[in-house]
């Protein structure tokens, strides 16, 4: 089958390049041309991926975005934006986006960075429907994360995590002890998905810790090292 993705951008040439190309790369196309079609399609419409524009009438994309993962639609969200402005990527990316990309863009960079996503997410699925996955979970104070299984609990409740957010969990907790500076996460986390920004870093280690928060305004699971980066430790080591 075919993978279903929804473009949702109100500019007509932007939309014509990104329809035909992603037909091209054996995609299934919808489109609409504002944010209120769009959210009504990632409602009632079976997608693997959505292409969203950041500037729409009707609806902005952040609001989409928002609105959606309120719904626990945890669709993966590719965000555009004509603006090069690192508030608005963050905010996209606090919403809940997965990532984002700056108008011009490249498709082939679209493409690849589609198909980067949808792998993880394939992987996901398969972890999650295979009820024979025999693994060791790490466990960590309160919070326990199943790799295989693409599946984290934090003092017996299941956490809500974006892919990259999980993935970023999983290699903290690999690498507990041990301070990563934002560079290696941005490499080991994010590879080959042309993301540069160490911003990004930042803005999922703090939405990391909102969903294992203890209720000390003293730093738990993951440690600030100025200048440096970021550790994961037992609480209270």
């Amino acid at each position: 089958m075919k993978n279903k993705i929804l473009v949702v951008d109100d500019d007509p040439s932007i939309v014509m390049l990104l329809e035909y190309n992603l037909i091209q790369a054996g995609f299934e196309v919808l489109i609409a041309m504002d944010g209120e079609e769009g959210k009504r399609l990632a409602e009632t419409e079976a997608l693997d991926f959505i292409l969203l524009d950041l500037m729409l009438p009707k609806l902005d994309g952040m609001e989409v975005c928002k609105q959606l993962r309120q719904q626990k639609i945890m669709t993966p969200i590719l965000m555009l934006t004509a603006k090069d402005h690192v508030l608005d990527k963050i905010i996209g990316l606090e919403l809940g986006a997965d990532d984002y990309m700056v108008k011009p863009f490249n498709t082939r960079e679209v493409i690849a960075r589609i198909k980067a996503i949808l792998r993880r997410a394939q992987i996901q699925t398969e972890a999650t429907n295979d009820i024979k996955i025999e693994e060791k979970e790490i466990v960590i104070g309160e919070l326990i994360i199943y790799p295989m299984k693409f599946e984290a609990y934090f003092k017996g409740n299941f956490i809500e995590l974006t892919l990259k957010e999980f993935e970023l969990l999983v290699y903290l907790a690999n690498n507990r002890g041990r301070v990563q500076s934002r560079e290696e996460l941005l490499k080991a986390v994010w590879k080959n998905d042309f993301s540069s920004d160490t911003r990004i870093v930042d803005v999922h280690i703090s939405r990391l810790r909102e969903k294992i928060k203890e209720e000390t305004k003293k730093p738990g699971y993951i440690k600030t090292f100025r200048g440096i980066g970021y550790k994961m430790e037992e609480p209270n080591h």
